[in-house]
């Protein structure tokens, strides 16, 4: 089965659709599938729910999209140093569902593993638990209120990844392995974009994190620029 496709836009072909579902990888600017971000902002589609972490930044990652107003509910813990992920927020323009982090990505491992929902604490007596089902177990001190969490089932999975094999077995570097390895897994389709990619068999078995298994279609998005956040500089001490 061939999965490489000559870049993103041919990548995403026939998988698009208005109002569907997208779990993406990244962590503010780190590891962020931003070749595969690119071509769905070009592609028009609207009325999309993405599941990640966060939205990058304004005019960075998923931030792009909000921009042009084609997201319009964010699954997401983190909504800090996105100025239009707030201002559409509290102006009521873009559904938020707020979860934790580790939640987040236990409800996109469950997804992945065909788990409809699961049980935690976090989150019990907070606002993170209004809505939710409540059920009490004892682990042994005591009856204990859990908080029932579903599992993300996505349209489409988008991720990036450092190394991959003809047959899309994937490698995370260090930090940017961060959400996407879960979010690959739950996703009806994956797409991944990576710096590079090797022959079956020049990866380490040992070494891969992602099985291609998971992996429908890839696409190679190098060369990247290293983008930073913020940029914290100091003055220069004389001599």
């Amino acid at each position: 089965m061939q999965k490489i496709y000559p870049d993103a836009e041919a990548a995403l072909d026939g998988v698009l659709r208005d109002g569907m579902t997208i779990a993406a990888g990244g962590f503010g600017l780190c590891g962020i599938p931003e070749r595969l971000l690119d071509a769905i902002q070009a592609s028009g589609v609207k009325n999309l729910t993405f599941a990640s972490n966060n939205a990058g930044i304004d005019n960075e990652g998923i931030g792009k999209l909000l921009r042009t107003r084609q997201v319009s509910k964010m699954i997401s813990s983190y909504v800090g140093e996105n100025k239009e992920f707030e201002r559409q927020y509290l102006s009521g323009e873009l559904e938020v569902e707020f979860c934790p982090q580790g939640t987040l990505a236990e409800r996109m491992r469950a997804g992945g593993a065909g788990i409809p929902g699961f049980y935690t604490k976090t989150g019990v007596g907070t606002q993170v638990a209004e809505g939710k089902e409540i059920k009490q177990f004892d682990r042994g001190d005591g009856p204990e209120d859990f908080i029932l969490e579903h599992g993300i089932f996505a349209d489409l999975s988008i991720v990036k990844a450092w190394k991959a094999d003809e047959t899309g077995n994937l490698v995370f570097r260090k930090t940017a392995r961060n959400f996407n390895q879960p979010a690959a897994t739950c996703g009806r389709i994956c797409v991944a974009e990576v710096e590079e990619i090797v022959k079956p068999g020049e990866l380490d078995p040992d070494s891969i994190h992602l099985p291609g298994v998971f992996v429908n279609r890839l696409v190679l998005g190098a060369p990247y620029d290293k983008k930073i956040e913020f940029v914290t500089t100091r003055e220069r001490e004389t001599a």
